[in-house]
């Protein structure tokens, strides 16, 4: 699995995103207003938008906020300007990380990104470290006691899905991003639950982590999460269910 999508699932399991409301608003408020500045405010014409505005509904982002952060993007009313920024680092037994960043000020995300990886026993590297180590994919998850794996296999397939992959509890979808809306949109109209659709980067392969190693990665995932600036993390770690039951 996908070191992205077992975080997804650890973070759901401990509560941790009902728990941070005010902060998963503030992050969906700042990729609204981006995809808004970047593609213009119509989702009809801006994927990224489409999906942002997709995100925050499903987060019951109150309406009114959704359109504010829109206008507040496109320049119809006054907003904060946040630029994107990517880092790439390394976390314990070499796990490679990803961190994308909306920020308005460079320098100290940077500082933070930095800090956290030393104190949680990574380390920050060059641009292009372990970015190559990723690639761009449209993402459902869906949770194997809700659905079969023919049920998956005949929706994804008919729907010019790449590929479903079974791992542990979960089965996982992969399209190519121009495919997503489409595949994901099969699914919804054949009544089939998914528990996470997104665009996301998965990892190439991914490293399996044993007890103690697998402690301190996820210390380190949570604390680049609890970052302000962060917006997402990706790290291509797989930790055996076995030890997941037993430090989740």
């Amino acid at each position: 699995m996908s070191g992205h999508s077992k975080w997804h699932s650890i973070r759901h399991k401990k509560g941790a995103m009902d728990a941070k409301r005010g902060k998963i608003f503030s992050r969906l408020n700042k990729e609204l207003m981006v995809s808004a500045r970047i593609g213009g405010g119509d989702p009809v014409g801006n994927p990224r938008l489409r999906q942002a505005i997709a995100a925050a509904k499903a987060e019951n982002m109150p309406k009114d906020n959704i359109e504010r952060a829109i206008k507040k993007g496109t320049g119809e009313l006054e907003g904060v300007n946040y630029d994107e920024h990517v880092y790439e680092g390394y976390g314990p037994g070499g796990v490679a990380v990803l961190v994308e960043v909306l920020t308005d000020n460079k320098n100290r995300a940077a500082a933070d990104i930095r800090y956290i990886f030393g104190k949680q026993g990574g380390s920050l590297g060059e641009a292009g470290c372990v970015a190559w180590m990723f690639e761009k994919k449209g993402l459902l998850v869906f949770e194997q006691d809700r659905v079969t794996e023919d049920e998956i296999m005949e929706v994804a397939l008919e729907a010019g899905a790449d590929d479903v992959i079974t791992s542990g509890s979960q089965f996982e979808v992969h399209t190519e991003p121009g495919a997503f809306e489409d595949v994901k949109q099969a699914f919804s109209d054949t009544g089939l639950h998914y528990t996470m659709a997104e665009i996301t980067m998965v990892p190439q392969n991914t490293v399996e982590l044993d007890e103690t190693k697998a402690v301190r990665m996820l210390k380190l995932m949570e604390a680049i999460e609890d970052s302000d600036d962060v917006q997402k993390v990706y790290a291509n770690f797989d930790i055996p269910d076995e030890i997941l039951e037993r430090i989740s």
